[in-house]
């Protein structure tokens, strides 16, 4: 890290040094210009007060003018660095030797920001570094099966399988941006989102539909744990449609790494709070890929178990985040996962 070494003066002296000049002045004054006898004491009088005001005036100019070039140096110092900073460069910082006083906090704010602003361009480079990788996987493997296909006839069936595997290779890349956009949307600032009033049992319903219609082989059973006429125990304030993607993607992970491909989902509410439960008795989470599991683009050792792009736990995370509820993972090798939330219902 380049360190920008910023000396910061204390201005209190020079007003000491001000108080002490100004009452020396008018005491000297006092004895040169105030005789005791002979003189027109009016004459005098406006004399002295001509002198004092010229002189008092010249003095504190000069020594407002030191004052002020003394406060605005490290200023001007911060000034310079700050337009030597680029974003090729974000790693440069200021440090201050005075931490007692508001230019110590003028460079710790900008710091703070430059922090911030380095931390988002390395997720930006990252996430683009990421993006790309996975789109060229499934559009080389597109493009080779339509480059072979032209070389040389084939028959009917081999046709039929190459636009079968050009499919499966136009769907994954459909997903994939699918789930990219919703990325991005639950990337967005809290106040930028519409929130209203959801019915969690509803968009359970409704994600579990989802799934089971585009993955026939996948069976949801879902669990009302509490019977209740009374709605608001499972109506949050939240948007419906992020709450819909985020269940879809649980129900579709405890799914996808069961052996049964099932999930089982259980709602239930207390003291104030609802509970949705995803499990399943699946192959499980590491312990060393639990620590990364809400990374995006993170494929941990369950990789070749089902194919995926690591966005789907990550932009759970971030919509848990938003609807700022919390999210707990209970995992075993060979037994199983158990993802529950917990609202805060209205």
């Amino acid at each position: 890290m380049t360190i920008m070494k910023i000396g910061t003066k204390l201005t209190l002296r020079y007003l000491f040094a001000t108080t002490l000049l100004v009452v020396a002045v008018f005491a000297v004054l006092e004895t040169l210009l105030f005789p005791r006898t002979g003189y027109d004491m009016l004459t005098i009088l406006n004399v002295k007060l001509l002198i004092i005001w010229v002189l008092s005036f010249t003095l504190l100019f000069v020594i407002g003018y030191f004052m002020a070039r003394s406060v605005l140096k490290p200023v001007s110092k911060i000034i310079k660095q700050v337009e030597d900073i680029t974003a090729s460069n974000l790693s440069k910082r200021v440090e201050i030797d005075n931490q007692n006083d508001e230019i110590a906090e003028l460079a710790e704010t900008f710091n703070g920001t430059l922090d911030h602003l380095e931390k988002s361009f390395e997720a930006q480079k990252m996430f683009i570094s990421n993006v790309s990788h996975e789109l060229r996987t499934p559009m080389a493997a597109l493009i080779a099966e339509l480059e072979l296909s032209l070389h040389k006839e084939r028959s009917n069936e081999d046709y039929k399988k190459v636009v079968e595997n050009a499919l499966a290779d136009a769907h994954s890349i459909e997903k994939l941006s699918t789930g990219l956009m919703d990325l991005a949307k639950a990337s967005y600032n809290a106040k930028q989102i519409s929130m209203s009033s959801v019915r969690l049992d509803e968009v359970l319903l409704d994600a579990s539909a989802m799934v089971m219609k585009a993955h026939g082989d996948y069976n949801v059973d879902l669990i009302f744990g509490n019977d209740t006429d009374d709605y608001s125990m499972v109506t949050i304030t939240g948007n419906e449609y992020l709450l819909r993607t985020a269940f879809v993607n649980l129900i579709e992970n405890n799914c996808k790494f069961s052996s049964d491909r099932s999930s089982k989902v259980q709602i239930s509410f207390s003291k104030g709070k609802v509970f949705v439960r995803f499990s399943d008795t699946g192959i499980g989470i590491s312990d060393k890929d639990m620590e990364h599991l809400f990374e995006p683009f993170y494929r941990g050792e369950n990789r070749n178990f089902s194919m995926g792009h690591g966005i789907g736990m990550a932009l759970v995370d971030r919509i848990v985040k938003l609807h700022k509820c919390t999210i707990t993972v209970d995992s075993r090798r060979g037994q199983g996962t158990v993802f529950t939330l917990a609202f805060e219902h209205i």
